[in-house]
Protein backbone atom coordinates (compact mmCIF):
# COMPACT_ATOMS: atom_id res chain seq x y z
CA UNK A 1 0.00 0.00 0.00
CA UNK A 2 2.69 2.35 1.28
CA UNK A 3 5.22 1.86 -2.24
CA UNK A 4 3.04 3.80 -4.44
CA UNK A 5 3.82 6.71 -2.06
CA UNK A 6 7.56 6.22 -2.39
CA UNK A 7 7.94 7.12 -5.95
CA UNK A 8 9.66 10.18 -5.43
CA UNK A 9 6.89 13.09 -6.75
CA UNK A 10 7.58 16.96 -6.79
CA UNK A 11 6.22 20.02 -7.46
CA UNK A 12 8.49 22.71 -8.60
CA UNK A 13 8.01 26.03 -6.68
CA UNK A 14 6.70 27.79 -9.74
CA UNK A 15 4.11 25.38 -10.46
CA UNK A 16 3.24 25.72 -6.53
CA UNK A 17 2.88 29.17 -6.73
CA UNK A 18 0.58 29.34 -9.55
CA UNK A 19 -1.84 26.48 -8.42
CA UNK A 20 -2.44 27.25 -4.50
CA UNK A 21 -3.96 30.53 -5.30
CA UNK A 22 -6.81 28.71 -7.26
CA UNK A 23 -6.87 26.13 -5.03
CA UNK A 24 -7.23 28.76 -1.83
CA UNK A 25 -10.44 30.24 -3.74
CA UNK A 26 -12.06 27.18 -4.34
CA UNK A 27 -11.02 25.82 -0.71
CA UNK A 28 -13.26 28.98 0.44
CA UNK A 29 -15.87 28.64 -1.82
CA UNK A 30 -16.22 24.85 -1.00
CA UNK A 31 -16.36 26.32 3.06
CA UNK A 32 -19.18 28.70 2.36
CA UNK A 33 -21.06 26.00 0.86
CA UNK A 34 -20.79 23.45 3.94
CA UNK A 35 -21.54 26.50 5.75
CA UNK A 36 -25.54 26.29 4.28
CA UNK A 37 -25.22 22.25 3.51
CA UNK A 38 -26.85 19.66 5.74
CA UNK A 39 -23.59 17.83 6.41
CA UNK A 40 -20.33 18.39 8.35
CA UNK A 41 -16.92 17.82 7.55
CA UNK A 42 -14.32 16.13 10.09
CA UNK A 43 -10.48 15.99 8.41
CA UNK A 44 -8.38 12.66 9.53
CA UNK A 45 -4.32 13.79 9.60
CA UNK A 46 -2.44 10.94 9.84
CA UNK A 47 0.99 9.72 8.76
CA UNK A 48 4.67 8.84 10.00
CA UNK A 49 6.54 10.96 12.21
CA UNK A 50 8.38 13.43 10.46
CA UNK A 51 5.87 13.48 7.87
CA UNK A 52 4.69 17.74 8.38
CA UNK A 53 1.03 16.64 9.64
CA UNK A 54 1.13 20.11 11.44
CA UNK A 55 2.84 21.78 8.56
CA UNK A 56 0.21 20.63 6.14
CA UNK A 57 -2.77 21.88 8.40
CA UNK A 58 -1.19 24.90 9.27
CA UNK A 59 -1.31 26.04 6.11
CA UNK A 60 -4.94 24.88 4.94
CA UNK A 61 -5.93 26.16 8.05
CA UNK A 62 -4.66 30.09 7.38
CA UNK A 63 -6.37 29.53 3.76
CA UNK A 64 -9.91 29.03 5.19
CA UNK A 65 -12.17 31.06 7.10
CA UNK A 66 -11.18 30.52 11.03
CA UNK A 67 -15.60 30.96 11.69
CA UNK A 68 -16.95 27.34 12.36
CA UNK A 69 -13.93 25.66 11.93
CA UNK A 70 -11.99 23.63 14.80
CA UNK A 71 -8.58 22.01 15.40
CA UNK A 72 -7.50 19.21 17.78
CA UNK A 73 -4.79 17.13 18.99
CA UNK A 74 -4.82 14.49 21.24
CA UNK A 75 -2.14 13.45 23.35
CA UNK A 76 -2.08 11.16 26.76
CA UNK A 77 -5.86 10.84 27.95
CA UNK A 78 -6.90 12.59 30.96
CA UNK A 79 -8.20 10.77 34.03
CA UNK A 80 -11.67 12.31 32.89
CA UNK A 81 -11.47 10.19 29.53
CA UNK A 82 -9.88 7.19 31.43
CA UNK A 83 -12.96 6.99 33.02
CA UNK A 84 -15.04 6.69 30.43
CA UNK A 85 -15.08 5.04 27.14
CA UNK A 86 -12.28 5.30 24.54
CA UNK A 87 -14.23 6.70 21.95
CA UNK A 88 -15.91 9.73 24.28
CA UNK A 89 -12.97 11.87 23.86
CA UNK A 90 -14.21 12.04 20.44
CA UNK A 91 -17.94 11.98 20.48
CA UNK A 92 -17.79 15.36 22.55
CA UNK A 93 -16.08 17.48 19.51
CA UNK A 94 -18.06 16.05 16.90
CA UNK A 95 -18.94 19.32 14.89
CA UNK A 96 -22.26 20.34 13.79
CA UNK A 97 -24.03 20.43 10.58
CA UNK A 98 -22.28 23.24 8.59
CA UNK A 99 -18.99 23.07 10.57
CA UNK A 100 -15.72 21.19 10.04
CA UNK A 101 -13.05 19.72 12.41
CA UNK A 102 -9.49 18.88 11.82
CA UNK A 103 -8.08 16.50 13.84
CA UNK A 104 -4.35 15.57 14.33
CA UNK A 105 -3.92 11.91 16.03
CA UNK A 106 -7.28 10.22 15.62
CA UNK A 107 -9.00 7.11 17.04
CA UNK A 108 -6.29 5.76 14.78
CA UNK A 109 -3.42 6.50 17.26
CA UNK A 110 -3.53 4.35 20.35
CA UNK A 111 -4.42 1.32 18.48
CA UNK A 112 -1.54 1.05 16.35
CA UNK A 113 1.09 2.48 18.87
CA UNK A 114 -0.13 -0.14 21.17
CA UNK A 115 0.02 -2.85 18.98
CA UNK A 116 3.65 -1.33 17.92
CA UNK A 117 4.47 -1.95 21.51
CA UNK A 118 2.90 -5.31 21.92
CA UNK A 119 0.41 -3.74 24.70
CA UNK A 120 -2.13 -5.41 22.51
CA UNK A 121 -2.44 -8.81 20.09
CA UNK A 122 -3.73 -8.51 16.46
CA UNK A 123 -7.24 -10.13 17.83
CA UNK A 124 -7.41 -6.97 19.96
CA UNK A 125 -6.08 -4.98 17.51
CA UNK A 126 -8.33 -5.77 14.87
CA UNK A 127 -11.44 -5.24 17.03
CA UNK A 128 -10.31 -2.21 17.66
CA UNK A 129 -10.44 -1.66 13.82
CA UNK A 130 -14.07 -3.31 13.81
CA UNK A 131 -15.28 -0.74 15.95
CA UNK A 132 -13.51 2.05 13.77
CA UNK A 133 -15.21 0.68 10.59
CA UNK A 134 -18.62 1.02 12.45
CA UNK A 135 -17.79 4.12 13.90
CA UNK A 136 -17.25 5.87 10.67
CA UNK A 137 -19.69 3.96 8.88
CA UNK A 138 -22.20 5.67 11.89
CA UNK A 139 -20.48 9.03 11.27
CA UNK A 140 -21.15 8.29 7.13
CA UNK A 141 -24.52 7.82 8.10
CA UNK A 142 -25.28 10.78 10.07
CA UNK A 143 -24.29 13.46 7.13
CA UNK A 144 -20.68 13.52 8.51
CA UNK A 145 -17.99 13.30 5.60
CA UNK A 146 -15.09 12.23 6.37
CA UNK A 147 -11.46 13.13 5.02
CA UNK A 148 -8.78 10.67 5.86
CA UNK A 149 -5.34 11.94 5.26
CA UNK A 150 -1.94 9.54 5.06
CA UNK A 151 1.01 11.59 4.87
CA UNK A 152 3.92 9.03 4.46
CA UNK A 153 7.94 9.07 4.17
CA UNK A 154 10.32 6.10 3.81
CA UNK A 155 12.39 4.98 6.48
CA UNK A 156 14.97 6.45 5.06
CA UNK A 157 13.14 9.55 4.07
CA UNK A 158 12.17 10.14 7.80
CA UNK A 159 15.31 9.28 8.97
CA UNK A 160 16.38 12.83 6.64
CA UNK A 161 13.80 14.98 7.20
CA UNK A 162 14.52 14.33 11.26
CA UNK A 163 17.91 15.41 10.53
CA UNK A 164 16.73 18.58 8.62
CA UNK A 165 14.72 19.71 11.29
CA UNK A 166 17.37 19.08 14.14
CA UNK A 167 19.49 21.36 12.36
CA UNK A 168 16.85 24.11 11.78
CA UNK A 169 17.32 26.46 14.69
CA UNK A 170 13.89 27.43 13.85
CA UNK A 171 12.39 23.98 14.27
CA UNK A 172 14.65 21.82 16.07
CA UNK A 173 12.20 21.97 18.95
CA UNK A 174 9.53 19.78 16.58
CA UNK A 175 12.17 16.78 16.92
CA UNK A 176 11.56 14.72 20.21
CA UNK A 177 12.92 11.88 21.83
CA UNK A 178 10.26 9.85 20.77
CA UNK A 179 10.03 10.77 16.94
CA UNK A 180 13.38 9.06 17.24
CA UNK A 181 12.09 6.10 19.18
CA UNK A 182 9.15 5.93 16.60
CA UNK A 183 11.85 5.60 13.89
CA UNK A 184 13.68 2.70 15.59
CA UNK A 185 10.69 1.04 15.15
CA UNK A 186 9.70 1.74 11.59
CA UNK A 187 9.08 -1.19 10.46
CA UNK A 188 6.82 -2.46 13.03
CA UNK A 189 4.82 1.06 12.49
CA UNK A 190 4.68 0.30 8.83
CA UNK A 191 3.48 -3.32 9.08
CA UNK A 192 0.79 -2.12 11.73
CA UNK A 193 -0.70 0.60 9.87
CA UNK A 194 -0.40 -1.00 6.30
CA UNK A 195 -2.75 -3.47 8.21
CA UNK A 196 -4.92 -0.70 9.91
CA UNK A 197 -5.10 1.42 6.90
CA UNK A 198 -6.17 -1.42 4.47
CA UNK A 199 -8.94 -3.16 6.86
CA UNK A 200 -10.45 0.74 7.50
CA UNK A 201 -10.42 1.67 3.67
CA UNK A 202 -13.74 1.65 3.15
CA UNK A 203 -16.06 3.35 0.48
CA UNK A 204 -18.01 5.82 2.85
CA UNK A 205 -14.62 6.80 4.89
CA UNK A 206 -11.63 5.60 2.12
CA UNK A 207 -7.93 6.52 2.99
CA UNK A 208 -5.65 8.90 0.89
CA UNK A 209 -1.70 7.73 1.06
CA UNK A 210 -0.09 10.96 0.07
CA UNK A 211 3.62 11.15 -0.56
CA UNK A 212 5.37 13.33 1.77
CA UNK A 213 9.11 13.75 0.89
CA UNK A 214 8.42 16.99 -1.23
CA UNK A 215 6.64 19.72 1.21
CA UNK A 216 4.85 21.38 -1.64
CA UNK A 217 3.68 17.81 -3.44
CA UNK A 218 2.26 17.21 -0.11
CA UNK A 219 0.47 20.25 0.73
CA UNK A 220 -0.76 20.23 -2.63
CA UNK A 221 -2.10 17.36 -3.32
CA UNK A 222 -3.82 16.58 0.40
CA UNK A 223 -5.60 19.93 -0.60
CA UNK A 224 -7.14 18.78 -3.89
CA UNK A 225 -8.31 15.79 -1.90
CA UNK A 226 -10.20 17.41 0.77
CA UNK A 227 -11.32 19.93 -1.96
CA UNK A 228 -12.59 17.70 -4.60
CA UNK A 229 -14.29 15.36 -1.75
CA UNK A 230 -15.79 18.48 -0.59
CA UNK A 231 -17.35 19.26 -4.26
CA UNK A 232 -18.54 16.03 -4.78
CA UNK A 233 -20.43 16.38 -1.78
CA UNK A 234 -21.69 19.54 -1.96
CA UNK A 235 -22.88 18.95 -5.62
CA UNK A 236 -24.99 15.94 -4.11
CA UNK A 237 -26.75 19.10 -2.32
CA UNK A 238 -29.17 18.41 0.38
CA UNK A 239 -30.18 14.43 0.62
CA UNK A 240 -33.87 14.09 0.64
CA UNK A 241 -34.88 11.99 3.49
CA UNK A 242 -38.29 10.26 3.58
CA UNK A 243 -39.57 10.50 6.59
CA UNK A 244 -43.20 8.53 7.30
CA UNK A 245 -44.52 7.08 10.47
CA UNK A 246 -43.94 3.06 10.60
CA UNK A 247 -46.96 1.66 12.20
CA UNK A 248 -46.16 -2.26 12.83
CA UNK A 249 -49.09 -4.52 14.65
CA UNK A 250 -48.09 -6.69 17.27
CA UNK A 251 -48.08 -10.07 17.60
CA UNK A 252 -50.65 -12.04 19.37
CA UNK A 253 -48.72 -13.90 21.76
CA UNK A 254 -45.46 -11.52 22.28
CA UNK A 255 -42.86 -10.91 25.36
CA UNK A 256 -44.79 -8.30 26.64
CA UNK A 257 -48.57 -9.82 26.61
CA UNK A 258 -47.36 -12.59 28.12
CA UNK A 259 -46.34 -10.85 31.68
CA UNK A 260 -48.64 -11.32 34.34
CA UNK A 261 -50.07 -7.74 35.19
CA UNK A 262 -52.38 -8.98 38.07
CA UNK A 263 -48.86 -9.62 40.12
CA UNK A 264 -48.89 -7.27 43.25
CA UNK A 265 -47.74 -6.86 46.55
CA UNK A 266 -49.17 -5.62 49.61
CA UNK A 267 -48.45 -2.52 51.90
CA UNK A 268 -46.49 -3.79 54.35
CA UNK A 269 -44.75 -6.49 53.04
CA UNK A 270 -43.78 -3.27 50.37
CA UNK A 271 -42.90 -0.93 53.03
CA UNK A 272 -40.56 -4.07 54.76
CA UNK A 273 -39.07 -4.85 50.86
CA UNK A 274 -38.80 -1.08 49.81
CA UNK A 275 -36.64 -0.57 53.04
CA UNK A 276 -34.11 -3.07 53.36
CA UNK A 277 -33.65 -3.06 49.48
CA UNK A 278 -32.76 0.73 49.66
CA UNK A 279 -30.27 0.20 52.43
CA UNK A 280 -28.75 -2.28 50.30
CA UNK A 281 -28.47 -0.03 47.40
CA UNK A 282 -26.82 2.90 49.69
CA UNK A 283 -24.12 1.00 50.56
CA UNK A 284 -23.48 -0.22 47.39
CA UNK A 285 -23.56 2.89 45.33
CA UNK A 286 -21.06 3.52 47.69
CA UNK A 287 -18.63 0.74 46.93
CA UNK A 288 -18.50 2.11 42.64
CA UNK A 289 -15.31 4.01 43.26
CA UNK A 290 -13.68 1.59 44.36
CA UNK A 291 -14.37 -0.89 42.53
CA UNK A 292 -13.71 1.65 39.36
CA UNK A 293 -16.97 1.29 38.35
CA UNK A 294 -20.18 2.98 37.22
CA UNK A 295 -23.33 2.43 36.44
CA UNK A 296 -26.61 3.74 33.83
CA UNK A 297 -30.02 3.09 34.61
CA UNK A 298 -32.84 3.45 31.58
CA UNK A 299 -36.29 3.67 31.72
CA UNK A 300 -38.90 3.17 29.24
CA UNK A 301 -42.61 2.35 29.02
CA UNK A 302 -45.81 3.84 28.19
CA UNK A 303 -47.14 7.05 29.68
CA UNK A 304 -48.28 7.23 33.25
CA UNK A 305 -46.57 3.67 33.92
CA UNK A 306 -44.71 4.73 36.84
CA UNK A 307 -41.21 5.51 35.48
CA UNK A 308 -40.90 8.57 37.81
CA UNK A 309 -41.91 6.91 41.32
CA UNK A 310 -39.74 3.95 40.24
CA UNK A 311 -36.86 6.27 39.94
CA UNK A 312 -37.78 8.31 43.26
CA UNK A 313 -37.42 4.99 44.71
CA UNK A 314 -33.64 4.55 43.71
CA UNK A 315 -32.83 8.21 44.20
CA UNK A 316 -34.20 8.40 47.79
CA UNK A 317 -31.22 6.01 48.75
CA UNK A 318 -28.30 7.37 47.41
CA UNK A 319 -25.98 10.58 47.99
CA UNK A 320 -27.35 12.95 45.56
CA UNK A 321 -23.66 13.80 44.68
CA UNK A 322 -23.74 10.10 43.10
CA UNK A 323 -25.78 10.34 40.47
CA UNK A 324 -27.30 12.16 37.64
CA UNK A 325 -30.81 12.31 36.48
CA UNK A 326 -31.61 12.96 33.18
CA UNK A 327 -35.45 13.49 31.94
CA UNK A 328 -34.98 13.08 28.08
CA UNK A 329 -37.41 15.25 25.67
CA UNK A 330 -37.13 16.00 21.84
CA UNK A 331 -33.50 17.23 20.97
CA UNK A 332 -32.75 20.43 21.43
CA UNK A 333 -30.97 22.02 18.22
CA UNK A 334 -27.81 22.29 18.96
CA UNK A 335 -28.15 18.46 19.30
CA UNK A 336 -30.06 17.99 15.86
CA UNK A 337 -27.25 18.88 13.82
CA UNK A 338 -25.20 16.37 15.57
CA UNK A 339 -25.22 12.61 14.93
CA UNK A 340 -27.98 11.25 16.78
CA UNK A 341 -26.23 9.89 20.05
CA UNK A 342 -23.69 12.32 20.44
CA UNK A 343 -26.43 13.94 23.18
CA UNK A 344 -25.95 10.43 25.31
CA UNK A 345 -22.44 10.02 25.01
CA UNK A 346 -22.33 13.56 26.47
CA UNK A 347 -23.71 12.34 29.74
CA UNK A 348 -22.16 9.57 30.25
CA UNK A 349 -20.96 8.59 34.40
CA UNK A 350 -17.40 9.04 35.58
CA UNK A 351 -16.08 6.26 37.58
CA UNK A 352 -18.14 5.95 40.87
CA UNK A 353 -21.12 7.89 39.79
CA UNK A 354 -24.64 6.32 38.52
CA UNK A 355 -26.62 8.16 35.68
CA UNK A 356 -30.91 7.90 35.33
CA UNK A 357 -32.65 7.71 31.94
CA UNK A 358 -36.00 9.18 32.32
CA UNK A 359 -36.58 8.03 28.77
CA UNK A 360 -32.97 7.50 26.26
CA UNK A 361 -32.02 7.06 23.20
CA UNK A 362 -34.02 4.28 23.11
CA UNK A 363 -36.86 7.02 21.67
CA UNK A 364 -35.12 6.28 17.80
CA UNK A 365 -36.40 3.05 17.73
CA UNK A 366 -39.97 3.75 19.42
CA UNK A 367 -41.51 7.37 19.52
CA UNK A 368 -39.18 8.54 16.25
CA UNK A 369 -40.12 5.27 14.33
CA UNK A 370 -43.61 5.41 15.45
CA UNK A 371 -44.53 9.13 14.82
CA UNK A 372 -42.40 9.64 11.66
CA UNK A 373 -39.58 11.61 12.98
CA UNK A 374 -36.66 9.68 11.82
CA UNK A 375 -36.16 7.89 8.25
CA UNK A 376 -37.22 3.66 8.21
CA UNK A 377 -32.82 3.79 7.26
CA UNK A 378 -32.39 5.86 10.34
CA UNK A 379 -34.26 3.80 12.77
CA UNK A 380 -33.60 0.58 11.27
CA UNK A 381 -29.58 0.93 11.84
CA UNK A 382 -29.91 2.04 14.99
CA UNK A 383 -30.28 -0.99 16.75
CA UNK A 384 -27.10 -1.95 15.60
CA UNK A 385 -25.26 1.78 16.46
CA UNK A 386 -27.09 1.04 20.21
CA UNK A 387 -25.69 -2.06 20.75
CA UNK A 388 -22.27 -0.86 19.71
CA UNK A 389 -22.71 1.91 21.93
CA UNK A 390 -23.70 -0.08 24.97
CA UNK A 391 -21.25 -2.26 24.26
CA UNK A 392 -18.80 0.11 25.11
CA UNK A 393 -20.01 1.26 27.37
CA UNK A 394 -19.52 -2.32 29.48
CA UNK A 395 -15.72 -2.93 28.34
CA UNK A 396 -15.05 0.42 30.28
CA UNK A 397 -16.54 -0.68 33.07
CA UNK A 398 -20.10 0.22 33.21
CA UNK A 399 -22.93 -1.58 34.86
CA UNK A 400 -26.04 -1.40 32.40
CA UNK A 401 -29.76 -2.35 33.25
CA UNK A 402 -32.53 -1.01 31.21
CA UNK A 403 -36.24 -1.32 31.99
CA UNK A 404 -39.51 -1.23 29.94
CA UNK A 405 -42.16 -0.64 32.48
CA UNK A 406 -45.20 -2.12 30.83
CA UNK A 407 -48.69 -1.05 31.30
CA UNK A 408 -52.01 -2.65 30.73
CA UNK A 409 -54.31 -0.07 27.96
CA UNK A 410 -56.85 -0.17 30.62
CA UNK A 411 -54.91 0.49 33.66
CA UNK A 412 -53.59 3.61 31.31
CA UNK A 413 -56.71 4.74 30.93
CA UNK A 414 -57.93 4.62 34.62
CA UNK A 415 -54.17 6.30 35.51
CA UNK A 416 -55.46 9.32 32.32
CA UNK A 417 -58.77 10.23 33.73
CA UNK A 418 -57.00 9.68 37.53
CA UNK A 419 -54.69 12.86 36.34
CA UNK A 420 -57.34 14.66 34.96
CA UNK A 421 -59.89 14.97 37.61
CA UNK A 422 -56.53 15.53 40.42
CA UNK A 423 -54.81 19.17 40.71
CA UNK A 424 -51.68 17.97 41.51
CA UNK A 425 -51.38 15.99 39.31
CA UNK A 426 -52.61 17.12 36.01
CA UNK A 427 -49.45 18.60 34.61
CA UNK A 428 -48.89 15.32 34.07
CA UNK A 429 -51.53 14.65 31.25
CA UNK A 430 -51.13 16.22 27.85
CA UNK A 431 -52.66 15.93 24.52
CA UNK A 432 -49.47 13.90 23.31
CA UNK A 433 -50.04 11.35 25.96
CA UNK A 434 -54.00 10.82 24.28
CA UNK A 435 -52.18 10.78 21.03
CA UNK A 436 -49.62 8.62 21.55
CA UNK A 437 -52.38 5.98 23.03
CA UNK A 438 -54.26 5.87 20.29
CA UNK A 439 -51.10 4.17 18.95
CA UNK A 440 -50.55 1.50 21.66
CA UNK A 441 -50.39 -1.42 18.94
CA UNK A 442 -47.64 0.37 17.04
CA UNK A 443 -45.41 1.31 20.76
CA UNK A 444 -46.36 -2.47 21.78
CA UNK A 445 -44.59 -3.57 18.07
CA UNK A 446 -42.11 -1.24 18.34
CA UNK A 447 -40.93 -1.96 22.56
CA UNK A 448 -41.51 -5.74 21.36
CA UNK A 449 -38.83 -5.51 18.06
CA UNK A 450 -36.21 -3.22 20.30
CA UNK A 451 -36.45 -5.59 23.53
CA UNK A 452 -35.84 -8.51 20.69
CA UNK A 453 -32.24 -6.63 18.95
CA UNK A 454 -31.22 -5.15 21.58
CA UNK A 455 -31.02 -6.93 24.90
CA UNK A 456 -27.59 -8.35 25.59
CA UNK A 457 -25.30 -9.98 27.90
CA UNK A 458 -24.29 -6.75 28.96
CA UNK A 459 -26.61 -4.56 28.52
CA UNK A 460 -30.46 -6.82 29.42
CA UNK A 461 -33.52 -5.53 29.30
CA UNK A 462 -35.50 -6.17 32.48
CA UNK A 463 -39.27 -6.13 31.97
CA UNK A 464 -41.45 -5.04 34.77
CA UNK A 465 -45.15 -5.77 35.20
CA UNK A 466 -46.40 -2.16 35.72
CA UNK A 467 -49.58 -2.32 36.61
CA UNK A 468 -49.48 -2.40 40.26
CA UNK A 469 -47.03 0.28 40.98
CA UNK A 470 -45.45 -1.13 44.59
CA UNK A 471 -44.80 -4.27 42.76
CA UNK A 472 -42.89 -2.66 39.62
CA UNK A 473 -41.30 -0.59 42.58
CA UNK A 474 -39.84 -3.62 44.15
CA UNK A 475 -39.04 -5.56 40.97
CA UNK A 476 -36.41 -2.44 39.74
CA UNK A 477 -34.67 -2.04 43.19
CA UNK A 478 -34.11 -5.52 43.49
CA UNK A 479 -33.12 -6.35 39.82
CA UNK A 480 -30.41 -2.73 40.39
CA UNK A 481 -29.28 -4.44 43.87
CA UNK A 482 -28.29 -7.44 42.21
CA UNK A 483 -26.48 -6.09 39.57
CA UNK A 484 -24.23 -4.45 41.35
CA UNK A 485 -23.53 -6.82 43.82
CA UNK A 486 -23.33 -9.51 41.04
CA UNK A 487 -20.88 -6.27 39.18
CA UNK A 488 -18.91 -5.53 42.19
CA UNK A 489 -17.94 -9.01 43.36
Amino acid sequence: MFEAAEVGDKVSKEAFKAEIPKLRTALLEAQRALAKGDFSLIVLIGGVEGAGKTEFANRVLEWLDGRGLEVHAWGEPTDEERERPFFWRFWRILPGKGKAAFMLNSWYTDPIVGRVYKKSDDAELDQQLDRIVDFEKMLAGENVLLVKLWFHLSKKGQKKRLRELEKDPDNRWRVTAMDWKFHKKYDRFRKVCEHALMKTNTTHAPWNVIEASDRRHRDQTGTKVLLEALQKRIKQGKIAVERSPDLPKPKPKNIIRRLDMGLKLGPKEYDAQIERLQGRLGLLSRRLRDEGRSMILAFEGPDAAGKGGVIRRITQSMDARLYRLMSVAAPTDEEKIRPYLWRFWRALPRVGRFTIYDRSWYGRVLVERVEGFAAAEEWRRAYGEINAFEEQLAGAGTIIRKFWIALSSDEQLRRFKDRQKTPYKQYKITEEDWRNRAKWDAYEAAACDMVERTSTEHAPWVLVEGNDKLWARVKVLKTVVEALEKGLS
